[in-house]
């Protein structure tokens, strides 16, 4: 254990990141309810500055995992400063998530960091792969845990579908939005499709002709889960069933539909 503190050291980017999440909190805390500068504003900084945050900590459990289990490139590749330019496909990982959340509101994961993995054991290959939506699902958990535990405290969240009486039901959507982006990451992350990390956590255990099958798949697999979530009837079950977890906090999913309200400011 001593030895991964040492290696890890957050770098200033990501304490960039850090920066401009709290700002957007802090507008967003002061921020009167509706469509205003500050509201909008702050909303837009947290979701996406924590949003950037959360993929690098994804890839960062990936990567800290793998170097606990021996794979030392993962410290030389300056996966461990959490740093999202150094990222093996920084598109992937940063910038096609993003603006999957400024076409959709989904969380969509992105590319993963190269691991060695030579010298594994299947079950430390399924660790490494199912650490980064383990990390999303935990985030979510820890947000909506703040949301239910001070936002339900601070007024009244609904009333006839509406939002009312909160004195930071700003703050309460924009953390509740995000806390969405998680779950359904972390759920989408963990479908068994080649190039996700739910395939990654099964495919030690396939056969060699399956995995090699896989593999001519694994390119095109965002693709074609992206292409089934346009299904209304896959669509409505996948959303209906992450609504379901996300209401488990006791926060109504409309906190979060508010969020995104104010972040997508231009619809």
């Amino acid at each position: 254990m001593g030895e991964i503190v040492r290696a890890v050291r957050p770098g200033p980017v990501f304490g960039g990141l850090v920066v401009v999440a709290v700002v957007g909190g802090w507008l967003c805390a002061r921020a009167e309810p509706g469509r205003n500068g500050e509201a909008v504003g702050g909303t837009i900084l947290l979701v996406l500055a924590g949003w950037v945050i959360s993929l690098c900590l994804h890839e960062f459990a990936h990567a800290v995992t793998a170097f606990r289990f021996g794979d030392r490139n993962t410290e030389v590749r300056g996966y461990l400063t959490l740093n999202p330019l150094r990222y093996t496909h920084t598109g992937l990982s940063i910038g096609l998530p993003l603006l999957i959340i400024l076409l959709g509101g989904i969380g969509f994961p992105g590319g993963a960091v190269y691991v060695q993995q030579a010298g594994f054991s299947r079950a430390e290959r399924t660790t490494v792969s199912l650490a980064g939506p383990a990390t999303n699902l935990a985030i979510g958990a820890i947000l909506l845990g703040v949301v239910a535990a001070f936002g339900s405290t601070d007024g009244t969240w609904m009333t006839g579908g509406l939002l009312i009486g909160s004195d930071h039901i700003v703050l309460w959507a924009a953390l509740a939005m995000l806390a969405f982006l998680q779950i359904t990451a972390a759920i989408l992350n963990l479908i068994p499709m080649p190039g996700f990390d739910g395939y990654g956590a099964i495919e030690p255990y396939l056969s060699d002709q399956t995995r090699v099958s896989a593999n001519k798949i694994a390119p095109y697999g965002f693709l074609i889960v992206f292409a089934l979530l346009f299904i209304p009837a896959l669509n409505k079950a996948f959303f209906d069933g992450i609504y379901a977890l996300f209401e488990l906090s006791g926060v109504p999913s409309e906190l979060s539909s508010y969020g995104w309200y104010l972040f997508a400011f231009w619809r």
